[in-house]
């Protein structure tokens, strides 16, 4: 049964009609608040970050004298698209954990959205399975996270301090290496077929039923 909402049935949470369901790709810088904003929203969600190599792997891209997890060499493309897909199709996948501290995997967890329609999957790398994802014939919706560079830094080094996700030198040479590349991921990200969003209308997007379109703006956010 659907679950309910102030006595109204919830229709993020009403089984598909066909089996299949839509998937969000919510892309962003770093600190652009993706998390927060797929957490608020109540829909189901699979954090894409998740799938990045652990830091032995071989191969992996280099910079400032460490690896670049800002790369997406640095990630497991792959594994996941493959868990989004089966998500979509089967509504049930597993799916690693990652600790960004230790730069590994610490397990693995099992995300469901067997009741919805709709889930998101967010990450700074969602624009690099948008085209993987739609030549796999799922429904696919990629949207990304449109806010101010300069906010960005902010909250993405008072979140990875808080965190201890690195120690603080690599965080403020990350963070200033980010600001520099914003504005060229975020032409990348619109080239890859996101649509560039404000959060309120994302968040909108997110609680509403899937045959809502979502509310897109093109112009850039002040850096």
């Amino acid at each position: 049964m659907a679950a309910q909402v102030g006595g109204a049935a919830d229709p993020r949470r009403a089984p598909a009609a066909d089996g299949t369901r839509t998937v969000v790709l919510l892309a962003g810088a770093s600190g652009s608040g993706k998390s927060r904003l797929a957490t608020s929203a109540g829909c189901p969600r699979l954090n894409l970050d998740d799938f990045y190599h652990d830091g032995d792997a071989p191969g992996l891209p280099r910079t400032l004298g460490i690896v670049d997890w800002d790369h997406p060499a640095s990630w497991d493309q792959a594994s996941a698209v493959a868990a989004v897909v089966r998500l979509c199709r089967e509504g049930s996948a597993l799916v690693p954990v990652y600790d960004i501290a230790r730069s590994a995997r610490a397990g693995e967890h099992r995300v469901d959205v067997s009741g919805a329609p709709l889930f998101v999957a967010e990450g700074v790398f969602a624009p690099e399975v948008v085209r993987p994802l739609q030549e796999a014939g799922v429904a696919v919706e990629p949207l990304y996270l449109d806010r101010s560079r300069t906010a960005n830094l902010l909250r993405r080094f008072l979140r990875d301090v808080a965190e201890h996700r690195k120690p603080l030198p690599v965080l403020v040479r990350r963070g200033w290496a980010l600001w520099r590349r914003e504005p060229a991921d975020r032409a990348h990200a619109l080239a890859a077929g996101c649509r560039p969003v404000p959060v309120g209308a994302a968040l909108s997007r997110l609680r509403a039923p899937t045959t809502t379109p979502a509310t897109t703006t093109t112009g850039t956010p002040a850096g």
